[in-house]
């Protein structure tokens, strides 16, 4: 179990850890069964957000030739639907390289616009890149080994998640961006958001930059700008605005991938999935202003992800997220009646820029690193 906390507004959150961490640790377990030949107790595998996590190993089987055992996903205090699954990893010899295939209870994806190809397995890049970099620390040298990754209950869970929308069939995914899984208590977090804002604009901040999460954090750090003004509101904007526009702020530069600020032009304030949507009929509405026909705009509504419905205005994504940040950064005025301007600035990491409000790029000026 993960004993590391987070204090959120009064509350004290343990974090728990990935599917993408229990790959990594059931793979990386498997082998260390099949190299000693003897029962593994525990492994410990390094994140992206570089936490050393010692993970239980359970259900030892093994030969000379193989071995199996499983992890059990611990999502700490988060309401997680994957929290408590089993996630199962059998190594195998081979010739040599690092082979990774899966097996029941982990999804296929059917429809593109996703970060993996159609018709592979649902283990994102960053899980994959974890479960690779674990096994080949302790593969021995001239050795090569293939992993099986398979969920018995994965395909169960996965009917109460957005998989099946997404056009994952079959499972679940394997994710996580961090390795961890940091706790979302909804009303905790709203609290501890409008305690980060209130400290802000007493500590003299008149001007901040809002955020949904990584994404976002990575993207303000390429741009050069000053993280000390940063709040990382997660989907919580209509909450964020309003609190920002109590405390006395005046100015927010909203930074966001197109995912989520494309909700923003359709009058979206709870960006969570589970609340409302409007990306692709947003999408789909100013790719007809700029002229696009009826047959890309059925496309762009049929597509399965932001990042997808862009691909089919390639050739004018400018010019439509020039629109959309306009449309969003008049929409986030509107929800706080004009008491503070907001300007927006949207990109995606498959597109790079994609478009900002008129009075974006000024107001920007504002939290540049000045640098000798």
């Amino acid at each position: 179990m993960l004993e590391k906390y987070i204090d959120k507004g009064g509350k004290r959150l343990r974090y728990g850890y990935t599917t993408g961490s229990c790959a990594a640790a059931a793979a990386k377990g498997a082998l260390a069964i099949l190299i000693h030949q003897k029962v593994q107790h525990e492994v410990e595998i390094e994140t992206p957000l570089k936490w050393n996590l010692k993970i239980d190993i359970c259900t030892h089987e093994f030969n000379i030739e193989e071995a199996s055992c499983h992890v059990v996903k611990d999502s700490g205090d988060d309401p997680d639907v994957t929290d408590g699954i089993e996630i199962y990893a059998k190594a195998r010899w081979i010739e040599n390289g690092i082979l990774v295939k899966t097996g029941i209870g982990i999804g296929r994806v059917t429809r593109k616009g996703l970060s993996v190809e159609v018709g592979q397995p649902a283990i994102n890049p960053v899980p994959m890149k974890m479960i690779k970099k674990e096994v080949e620390k302790i593969l021995p040298k001239n050795k090569g080994v293939e992993i099986t990754l398979w969920i018995p209950k994965g395909e169960a869970i996965a009917k109460k998640t957005f998989n099946p929308k997404l056009g994952i069939v079959g499972g679940i995914s394997i994710i996580g961006t961090t390795g961890i899984v940091e706790p979302m208590s909804e009303d905790a977090l709203k609290e501890s958001l409008a305690l980060e804002i209130k400290i802000l604009a007493e500590e003299g901040n008149k001007s901040l930059i809002f955020t949904p999460g990584n994404y976002g954090l990575h993207y303000i750090r390429k741009q050069g700008l000053s993280e000390s003004s940063m709040v990382k509101i997660s989907n919580y904007v209509g909450d964020t605005l309003e609190k920002a526009r109590d405390t006395g702020i005046e100015n927010i530069l909203f930074v966001g991938h197109a995912g989520k600020m494309t909700k923003l032009a359709a009058g979206v304030f709870q960006t969570h999935s589970k609340y409302a949507d409007g990306r692709l009929e947003t999408i789909a509405a100013y790719a007809g202003i700029c002229g696009y026909t009826k047959e890309t705009l059925v496309k762009i509504l049929s597509s399965n992800t932001t990042d997808e419905a862009i691909e089919y205005v390639y050739d004018q994504r400018l010019a439509i997220y020039s629109y959309i940040s306009q449309k969003a950064a008049e929409c986030c005025r509107q929800r706080v009646h004009g008491d503070m301007n907001v300007e927006v600035i949207i990109f995606s990491e498959k597109f790079g820029f994609l478009g900002e409000s008129s009075g974006a790029q000024k107001l920007m000026e504002g939290f540049k690193i000045e640098t000798n």
